[in-house]
């Protein structure tokens, strides 16, 4: 490029300006919903985005579901059945689970039920209300790869936190009154154990946005975290900072229903008058 045409460049995107400026514009322009143009295609980044988040939304919403129903499910049996057999498994496979990265979960689960036994597509997928049955298909490697550490994490934390409730005072009371060993656990003990539970899964959106952009690699996902990675690779700042803020915004908003949760979950929490 000759100086002219850089500083035409400059002059075009609003780069020859003070930085605060530069800010200010575009966090005005941001707010508006001017997210400004993509330099490698030139088209509004609000539609790239756009056009990304329900992928990703189906592979987060898909996650969460096996992690909760896996792992709670299963730290609550072991917590009941402390110090047995299955108590000991499930431990154990928690912790091995752990440490296990996500990368090398989806490369097992492609090399085994994709190559070997041909069971479910290896990549790319199409959003549910397209085809309900394919997606499901397509994307459950995706959900178990990015649901297993979920699971291990909830299962270890609603065995733990079952266990401290059920040796509470109000559960002793609740027994010598004679209460059902059933009622007890579930509408004494498994309520007041949801607290915790509940902070875990605000934490695992974050984990779940930044395993994104592995597991959207690998898979050939077309979601905000392959387009993170095209953008980066591509140094397309505007897509870069469209991606940034839509993963802020949706961890805020998971705080955010989380500590409403909170309020539902136990009314005695209160956050002011």
């Amino acid at each position: 490029y000759t100086q002219e045409q850089v500083d035409m460049i400059k002059k075009e995107y609003g780069l020859d300006r003070a930085i605060p400026i530069q800010y200010a514009d575009w966090l005005g322009a941001f707010v508006t919903g001017d997210w400004g143009l993509s330099y490698q295609n030139n088209q509004p980044v609000t539609r790239l985005v756009g056009m990304r988040i329900p992928y990703t939304i189906q592979m987060a919403v898909g996650s969460f579901v096996i992690a909760i129903l896996f792992g709670v499910a299963t730290g609550i049996v072991a917590a009941l059945k402390r110090n047995t057999k299955y108590d000991i498994a499930a431990t154990s496979s928690a912790l091995f689970a752990l440490a296990l990265p996500e990368f090398w979960i989806a490369l097992v689960l492609i090399l085994f039920f994709s190559v070997q036994l041909d069971l479910v597509p290896t990549f790319g997928t199409v959003l549910f209300w397209h085809d309900p049955l394919y997606a499901i298909q397509s994307s459950m490697l995706p959900w178990i790869a990015g649901g297993i550490g979920g699971a291990a994490t909830l299962m270890r934390q609603s065995r733990s936190s079952m266990l401290e409730t059920m040796g509470e005072d109000f559960i002793r009371t609740a027994r010598s009154k004679g209460v059902s060993e059933k009622k007890v656990v579930i509408k004494h003990a498994l309520r007041n154990s949801l607290l915790p539970l509940v902070t875990i899964l605000g934490l695992r959106l974050g984990r779940i946005l930044g395993g994104a952009i592995i597991l959207e690699t690998m898979f050939v996902w077309p979601g905000l975290g392959a387009l993170s990675v095209t953008a980066l690779q591509k140094a397309d700042y505007p897509v870069i900072m469209g991606v940034v803020m839509v993963s802020a915004a949706a961890i805020i908003i998971a705080n955010l229903i989380t500590d409403l949760l909170y309020t539902y979950i136990d009314p005695r929490i209160k956050y002011g008058d």
